[in-house]
């Protein structure tokens, strides 16, 4: 099963659809940060990315723990549907 990504804006790099990668990509970031070499401009640059990479994760989350939290009512096992199962929100 192939992965896909969000795209980005002009010039941005695209955010990882699995909740592993986002976690990997804010590492890098963090690195990055963390280092000191960065210009003020890529600081800035890379500290917006990491703030659309964690909304991103916090969103897998979400999704997750809705996930869960449906297949928990009243035992349930069949798989998720967010389309039948009010994961719209």
């Amino acid at each position: 099963m192939e992965q896909t990504t969000q795209k980005g804006g002009a010039g941005e790099p695209e955010i990882p659809s699995k909740y592993e990668d986002i976690v990997a990509r804010l590492s890098q970031i963090v690195e990055r940060l963390e280092s000191g070499g960065l210009s003020l401009e890529d600081s800035i640059a890379a500290f917006e990315q990491g703030v659309k990479l964690a909304r991103a994760g916090s969103a897998r989350l979400d999704e997750a723990e809705r996930r869960v939290e449906v297949l928990l009512e009243g035992d349930r096992t069949a798989p998720f549907d967010p389309a039948r199962d009010g994961g719209g929100r």
